[in-house]
């Protein structure tokens, strides 16, 4: 094998290396290694997880056993159709038609593996309810025992992938130049390359370059959210999909952390938006990152969720995203007996509150056309209510980068593309660090669904190429 100009020769060899051991690369390892591939999964943090552990754990599925049971009626037509139309119609279609073809299968792999899915709720770009949630954490961990027990896979921590290197004679991707122990290790992957390293939601650069409009919002994600695996694909002259589409999420309480964001969705389950000044900004059953910019829009960058007893309700015990009470038992949900006490606790006009909520109701009880175009709690979806009966509560929020969901432009095989749409021949990709799935806006759910399933896709197709 001729070496790369950079290298002359390689320190250890396998069949397939995958970059990055979150949800994504976890898949991507074992399909690889279950077809006989001599797999391994490096990870540059010293625990695997990336930015999986931080999600709430949601799937975007369509016709599963659990929706049947709550005599939900979706199909993989219709999940095509919501992911389209909350993508604004700039998703590629072939990533969508693989999707929907196979998420069912995921979903029943997934639960052969021992993962279990405790709740379906109606979320971002549903028209009905399909976020189907498991614990995130036990997630990895379940995936990563299924990993340990195969004999053909080894997996790292704490190393870190530097550089992409390819065949001399061809092009094709044939190893990645990594750091182990403060030693830099040239690592040949006989059979392919798989990118599962995640965004850049962490990287200042590579958001200041790409989305300067999201320079307010917060910054949150897996801390190796650095975009180096897009850097290292991008040297190789690959494309990028949906960069322009970078957006916040709305929800996230000011005081988040980092490595951890306290997120409600609170107005999915009937709540108003309302700015600093108690006026309504936007139509409230968007996605949340089309809310998201329109919060940035706001004076001070900042939103307040207020609803009533009603709502708080509705709220789904153990569900992250969707669990007001212990919102309000930490703090961060403002109580008040009525909307002027609720007012005058957020330095707000309690008369233009009163205003807005009043307007509302309105709007609900059919007597005037909404100012925003709010027909539903969620994507068109779900009966709205008056907020009328006290307490009266208030989550402040704020927009959030906690993901890219953008980068790699891929075919539907999960092969990595260069600018002019022909194949990098043996490099594949799958997750966050690819582009072209979500379009201009993101589905709950989708994230998870794509990463597990193009990343088995990746896996199995960097696997089955014969060793060069």
């Amino acid at each position: 094998m001729a070496a790369d100009p950079e290298n002359e020769a390689f320190d250890e060899t396998y069949d397939v290396v995958v970059i990055g051991g979150g949800l994504a690369g976890h898949c991507a390892a074992i399909e690889a290694a279950e077809a006989g591939a001599q797999t391994l999964l490096i990870e540059q943090q010293a625990k695997v997880g990336g930015s999986t552990v931080l999600s709430g754990g949601f799937f975007a599925f369509a016709g599963t056993p659990l929706q049947t049971q709550r005599g939900i009626a979706d199909d993989g037509e219709r999940l095509v159709q919501d992911l389209r139309t909350v993508g604004n119609f700039a998703n590629d279609p072939a990533l969508l038609a693989v999707y929907a073809a196979h998420q069912l299968d995921l979903y029943r792999w997934l639960t052969s593996q021992g993962v279990t899915f405790e709740a379906v709720e109606l979320s971002a770009g549903q028209s009905v309810p399909r976020s189907h949630r498991t614990d995130a954490v036990v997630l990895i961990e379940t995936l990563q025992e299924r990993l340990s027990r195969l004999p053909d896979a080894a997996c790292w921590t704490g190393v870190g992938a530097k550089r992409l290197i390819r065949e001399s004679l061809d092009g094709r991707v044939a190893g990645v130049a990594v750091e182990r122990d403060a030693r830099s290790i040239r690592l040949a992957a006989r059979r392919g390359v798989v990118l599962a390293s995640g965004g850049f939601s962490r990287s200042e650069d590579l958001l200041q370059l790409f989305a300067p409009n999201q320079a307010r919002a917060l910054r949150i994600g897996g801390a190796a959210n650095l975009g180096d695996g897009l850097k290292m694909a991008w040297r190789l002259g690959a494309g990028f999909r949906d960069m322009g589409y970078i957006k916040g999420t709305f929800g996230t309480h000011p005081d988040t952390g980092p490595d951890k964001h306290e997120i409600l969705l609170a107005f999915y389950l009937g709540a108003i938006i309302v700015n600093k000044q108690g006026a309504r900004f936007v139509d409230e059953s968007a996605s949340y990152k089309t809310i998201g910019d329109a919060c940035l829009a706001q004076d001070g960058q900042i939103g307040f969720q207020v609803f009533d007893q009603s709502v708080m309700d509705r709220s789904s015990p153990g569900v992250p995203l969707f669990d007001l009470a212990p919102q309000l038992e930490a703090g961060r949900l403002i109580r008040a007996d009525s909307l002027t006490e609720l007012a005058k606790a957020l330095d707000m006009d309690p008369a233009r509150l009163d205003e807005t909520v009043a307007t509302y109701n309105r709007a609900v009880d059919g007597e005037i056309a909404d100012p925003f175009g709010r027909d539903g709690l969620c994507h068109h979806s779900g009966a709205l209510i008056r907020l009328e009966r006290p307490p009266f509560y208030a989550y402040p929020s704020v927009s959030v980068v906690l993901a890219t969901y953008c980068g790699l432009t891929v075919a539907a095989d999960a092969a990595v593309q260069d600018v002019f749409g022909a194949p990098i021949a043996g490099l594949y990709a799958a997750g966050e660090i690819t582009g072209g799935f979500h379009g201009a806006a993101y589905m709950t759910g989708s994230s998870l669904g794509k990463a597990a399933l193009f990343g088995r896709l990746a896996g199995r197709n960097a696997a089955s190429r014969m060793p060069s």
